[in-house]
């Protein structure tokens, strides 16, 4: 007959607390990560402007921020340069030709896998949304703006098109930078 198994032993305090800071220094350094991301965007990204509108004016009665829908949003399916046709949900990727200076700038193409952006050319990283008959709708991380308290977007009750700065990081990664009327 076997002997009889005690109980697991609690784990030594020493590998208990180490275990502990292990967990700790693996949240800062995530922390520190994302913010340095955010840093690298604006020192190495490109400047572009995008044309958007405000979706919902109303919002900002109830919060301090506003959704923006991009003229790049909506992409006619003859720009899409995948493979097969894309799929809801599906990471793309938007070369972009910044015209220069308030002008917005034009899409190139939709992408499937990430293209080769020439000199003065930027890639914006994104996701399908929806699928229709002659367009691709796309969203970018970048729909959601803070209004500050003394911005003419706060007495405006109606949509007038604005120019949205944006800094694209080689990889993708964009910030919103300024945005005006």
């Amino acid at each position: 007959m076997a002997p009889a198994q005690s109980p697991a032993a609690p784990a030594p305090p020493r590998r208990t607390a180490l275990l502990l800071r292990l967990l700790v220094g693996a949240q800062v350094l995530y922390v520190l990560g994302v913010a340095g991301a955010g840093y690298a965007t604006t020192a190495l990204g490109k400047s572009v402007v995008l044309a958007a509108i405000p979706a919902d004016l109303h919002t900002l009665a109830d919060g301090d921020f506003v959704r923006l829908r991009y003229a790049v949003g909506a992409v006619p399916l003859a720009r899409w340069r995948g493979p097969a046709a894309p799929q809801p949900r599906q990471s793309v990727y938007v070369l972009l030709a910044p015209a220069g200076g308030p002008a917005p700038a034009a899409v190139l193409g939709v992408f499937g896998q990430e293209p080769a952006a020439g000199p003065g050319q930027a890639v914006l990283r994104g996701w399908v949304t929806d699928v229709f008959a002659r367009t691709v709708g796309l969203r970018f991380g970048l729909e959601r703006y803070f209004v500050p308290a003394a911005s003419p977007l706060r007495q405006d009750r109606a949509p007038r098109p604005l120019r949205v700065q944006v800094r694209i990081a080689p990889w993708g990664q964009a910030r919103i930078e300024a945005v005006s009327e």
